[in-house]
């Protein structure tokens, strides 16, 4: 049976690391827009190319082109069995994109997604934004306030030097979460109206919020 995963949330509310540990167990490939968007421009594709000449000038990539690349991906046969999208749709216009995309590529097949969004209070999403650190070599993320690092400007995992990225201050943090969530508010609606939607307290630790997301997949699965 074909799996289909879309998580959605504010900057910083987890959901990276819980994608990554549902793509680790259960071996669907995890798909972030941030990254394909990247690999695509490394790539030198007519997409790639196209979408660095809005991203060189700090523009938005045009949803017609996300959504082209998206497809693209979805349609490889690592796929064919599931997947997990991260981050996107981020607004009812993605959404409704997104929606022509599975149409297409589920039309043999009766596959409903499951929908996860990352509940966080903004006050907790904003402190932990302004304690994270990641590691310049191996990417890893680290708390301060939550975890008793030894060396606070070292990786635990490589040795790497930890660093705090620019827009990890109070006030970007602030406006990012307010962007989002005005952004995002409608698509929650929606897609709880559909019945696909799963919310989740990001704000537990992250061993409780994987436990409490694999157990709402196996419900969807069993029902």
């Amino acid at each position: 049976m074909k799996q289909e995963f879309i998580f959605i949330g504010p900057p910083g509310s987890g959901k990276g690391t819980q994608t990554k540990m549902l793509s680790a167990e259960y071996g669907f490939p995890h798909i972030d827009t941030g990254s394909l968007l990247r690999e695509e421009v490394a790539s030198g594709s007519e997409e790639g190319k196209l979408a660095n000449s809005f991203m060189e000038q700090g523009q938005l990539v045009p949803i017609e082109l996300v959504s082209k690349i998206i497809k693209n991906r979805l349609l490889k046969d690592d796929c064919k069995n599931g997947f997990i999208l991260d981050g996107y749709p981020r607004s009812t216009e993605q959404a409704a994109a997104l929606d022509e995309i599975l149409k297409e590529i589920d039309k043999d097949t009766d596959t409903v997604p499951n929908v996860f969004y990352f509940e966080v209070d903004k006050t907790k999403l904003v402190e932990r934004l302004v304690n994270r650190r990641s590691c310049s070599v191996c990417g890893a993320i680290y708390n301060l306030k939550t975890m008793n690092l030894e060396d606070e400007t070292k990786c635990t995992k490589c040795g790497g030097k930890l660093i705090r990225r620019e827009d990890d201050t109070e006030e970007v943090a602030e406006k990012r979460f307010t962007t989002y969530f005005n952004q995002t508010a409608p698509l929650i609606e929606l897609y709880e109206k559909r019945g696909w939607l799963t919310k989740l307290d990001a704000s537990l630790p992250i061993d409780t919020i994987y436990k409490n997301l694999t157990g709402a997949i196996k419900t969807h699965v069993n029902s």
